[in-house]
């Protein structure tokens, strides 16, 4: 999939509210997803300025005298990027909003989550507000803004929703990924070529700039035994066992992945209709790509050393990557969960809002269902009753079906042939 031409990112109309009532924005995400592009767009079209910390007289220029750096252009907006390679500046950035209060004064971007981070976290509490920006959706890449999240609490079932893609086609649009430069490359060996180098990348700066752990070298073999089990529980002591780290040493790893937006764990859906809950989370690589090249999957399937299953395990970590990006832009603000009960009841997504509404959704590599497959989400229905907005299965047919009150099953790419 080559995509030339300049790709309008939906995160931007929530940085630029952000920016109007707020002192400091973040805009954070893995390397290579485009803040640096987003941020310049931002910056030129509000006359500001931008510096990035990924040059080394600016980084040192920065570190030497951090309070004169971020003054530097006291009345116009100050773009400053990948701004965890100086740490130093944080306390900076503090006195300077403390003392004027205006809002839309500093634009940050990092390579990682700033407030997971000790040096940063207390304080730019109250005084910035954090987005994250991941690769390309779909919807982005197909020139639209992508409204599936809002239109299913709305209750919209996309009945009427028709697909003409195939499984093969959600499993090559999956291995494409979405960071932009993989997305961009014109052949598959040459995407494949720059996934080979990315974590390598990643360990070799961004882990240094903001940790210290000891084992930094073990974080390949990591990420590559996270990428196959990827959209699956995560267990500690298995996966600490295959990495060779002992158990009690590797939450911190973990952290630091998900501080590097690498994956993330989506946690268990706590709820008092039964009292037999997994509370283990659900491990994710953030883009289907990566995890693909990690674990020898293909478009054409599972290469000859992986697990059969891989492939299916690709394109469901494809669909909530999908929708991890959409609750970016989404009016709704639900929070992601997964069940799983010790009774064998599982639901691979929960979105639930603030006030208590309840979306559930099934993902299905195959083309054809079986009466089954609907019987958990049907019974998570039942239980919750009127909290529950719709449930729906999301699979690699073409056409949607309604399977009762609030249930269907729909094609994968309603996800973004929903628009806002």
């Amino acid at each position: 999939m080559n995509v030339p031409h300049r790709v309008a990112r939906n995160l931007r109309p929530r940085v630029e509210e952000a920016l109007a009532d707020t002192r400091i924005v973040v805009v954070q995400g893995a390397r290579q997803v485009g803040k640096s592009t987003l941020a310049a767009e931002i910056t030129r079209h509000r006359g500001g300025r931008l510096v990035t910390l990924d040059d080394d007289v600016t980084r040192t220029a920065a570190a030497t005298d951090p309070h004169s750096f971020v003054r530097q252009f006291p009345d116009e907006l100050l773009t400053i990027d990948e701004v965890q390679r100086a740490p130093e500046l944080v306390l900076a950035l503090k006195a300077t909003v403390d003392a004027d209060q205006r809002p839309g004064q500093y634009l940050l971007t990092g390579s990682a989550n700033l407030l997971q981070l000790p040096a940063t976290e207390d304080s730019l509490a109250g005084r910035a507000e954090s987005l994250e920006l991941f690769g390309f959706s779909q919807g982005e890449l197909a020139g639209v803004t992508d409204a599936f999240i809002d239109r299913l609490f709305a209750g919209d079932l996309f009945l009427g929703h028709e697909s003409d893609l195939t499984r093969h086609d959600y499993l090559t649009r999956a291995c494409t990924g979405s960071y932009p430069e993989a997305v961009n490359r014109t052949s598959t060996r040459r995407r494949n070529a720059w996934l080979d180098n990315y974590v390598d990348r990643i360990v070799k700066r961004d882990a240094l700039d903001v940790s210290n752990l000891q084992r930094i070298a073990d974080l390949p073999r990591l990420i590559r035994l996270l990428a196959a089990r990827s959209a699956s529980e995560l267990n500690l002591s298995s996966l600490a066992a295959d990495a060779e780290i002992p158990v009690r040493t590797l939450p911190p790893y973990l952290d630091l992945l998900e501080t590097l937006y690498l994956i993330d764990r989506i946690p268990a859906w706590s709820t008092n209709l039964s009292k037999r809950v997994v509370d283990r989370p659900k491990v994710l690589l953030l883009d289907s790509g990566l995890a693909a090249r990690l674990v020898n999957v293909s478009p054409t399937g599972a290469g000859p050393n992986a697990n059969p299953d891989a492939a299916g395990a690709i394109i469901e970590t494809f669909v909530i990557s999908e929708l991890r990006r959409q609750l970016g832009w989404s009016q709704q603000t639900p929070r992601l969960f997964h069940y799983r009960d010790r009774d064998g009841a599982e639901v691979d997504l929960i979105l639930e809002t603030a006030d208590g509404l309840i979306a559930a959704i099934e993902i299905k590599s195959a083309a054809t269902l079986r009466s089954k497959d609907t019987r958990w989400i049907t019974r998570l229905r039942d239980r919750v009753g009127t909290r529950f907005a719709g449930g729906l299965i999301l699979h690699t047919g073409p056409q949607a079906q309604p399977f009762g009150d609030r249930l269907a099953a729909v094609p994968i790419d309603a996800l973004w042939s929903a628009r806002g």
